[in-house]
């Protein structure tokens, strides 16, 4: 059985994530709302983004 009409397909996701990777942005992550709004986070975030990872100075 159905939960009703979907407000998002697939295809839509795929698309906004292709054009973002396709622009040269780093995706972070994706959400979807419950009206089917669908929004990408990218860019560096955080600490780690700033100072860099501290295991990367490790010999």
């Amino acid at each position: 059985m159905s939960k009703g009409q979907h407000t998002f397909k697939q295809g839509d996701v795929t698309k906004a994530l292709k054009g973002a990777v396709n622009a040269g942005l780093s995706v972070k992550r994706i959400e979807i709302d419950r009206q089917g709004k669908i929004v990408v986070f990218t860019g560096e975030s955080g600490p780690s983004a700033a100072t860099g990872n501290e295991w990367d100075d490790v010999q």
